[in-house]
């Protein structure tokens, strides 16, 4: 029996491994828009796909942004101040990407806009912060998905949404973990009503990574300053030793970040060019080998084993 499922598994990774090197034909003639596109995976994304021969189109949040991704990449790529938290300029965004595609409609949608802060236990936070992120890592997706999906359909294309580790575990407060579940849920929707229309969506879940999020002493400040506003009464339920250990542990973090951002980019790219694009893809060799196998066990096993393990988590009592 053993022989016959190790012989069957071997199959089934050979076929995957055949069909997942097919690639789409005639990329040079394709679009790809790419939200987020200032630092990170957006900006890298941008410039591999640019080197293919695609025909990039790039929103960035900055005029600094877009004018140094110019710099960088050839006359194809094009760039278009874009917030995705505000409908008009999603809805100027479209219009603009309409009137590059033309009669081709839109090949592919990559969804990689997306903020951490405010991050922080969750006690320590107001409404308002928890809206801050949502805005930008799940409405702003959904908006930009819902106004550009006519010109995907046209295309036969393929939408790429970015999520996250923590759309799998959720192990630190605020709004980043809540708005990367949103965005699993709306991806698997999604693709399910888009089936009958050609139309493929893909979700990319990046472990932690060294990108514009990630800058240390930026994150450290806001940290600083949410422990500020903290209400006194539960400033003092919590402990100025408890903050210590929280920060500490919130900054080794960071440093541990892979820099490797093909780890990441070299999914998106798979997503969009390949013929058999998979529905889930594993960003890093933490999410593979760790975070991803990690989801599947019990609850009780994750939460001990994060508790344990993970650098985010303070076990001192406060």
């Amino acid at each position: 029996m053993w022989l016959y499922l190790a012989i069957s598994l071997a199959l089934f990774f050979l076929i995957r491994w055949y069909l997942e090197r097919q690639t789409v034909e005639n990329l040079r003639e394709k679009y790809v828009f790419i939200t987020g596109c200032d630092s990170g995976f957006g900006n890298q994304l941008a410039r591999q796909l640019d080197l293919q021969g695609m025909r990039v189109l790039a929103g960035c949040f900055t005029q600094k942004g877009a004018k140094e991704l110019e710099r960088l990449a050839s006359e194809r790529l094009k760039t278009f101040i874009l917030d995705v938290t505000s409908t008009e300029s999603v809805a100027a965004a479209t219009e603009w990407v309409k009137g590059c595609v033309g009669n081709k409609g839109l090949w592919g949608l990559v969804n990689n806009a997306g903020i951490v802060h405010p991050a922080a236990p969750n006690e320590w936070l107001t409404k308002h912060d928890f809206v801050k992120v949502l805005d930008v890592n799940l409405l702003g997706l959904i908006d930009v998905t819902l106004h550009m999906l006519p010109l995907v359909k046209k295309a036969k294309g393929r939408v790429v949404n970015v999520a996250s580790i923590l759309g799998r575990l959720a192990y630190y407060g605020g709004g980043y973990c809540p708005s990367k579940y949103g965005v699993e849920a709306f991806s698997d929707s999604l693709r399910r009503e888009l089936c009958p229309f050609g139309v493929k969506i893909a979700i990319v879940e990046p472990g932690y990574f060294r990108t514009g999020m990630s800058n240390i002493q930026i994150n450290l400040n806001n940290l600083d300053q949410i422990w500020t506003s903290v209400p006194q009464e539960t400033k003092e339920s919590y402990g100025q030793i408890y903050f210590d250990k929280y920060r500490k542990a919130f900054q080794d973090s960071l440093s541990a970040c892979s820099t490797d951002l093909y780890l990441v980019t070299d999914c998106m790219e798979h997503a969009l060019t390949s013929k058999h694009p998979r529905t889930r893809y594993a960003g890093g060799w933490d999410a593979q080998f760790f975070y991803i196998p990690l989801s599947y066990l019990p609850t009780a096993l994750a939460d001990f084993v994060l508790t344990r393990s993970s650098p985010k988590t303070v076990q001192a009592a406060p």
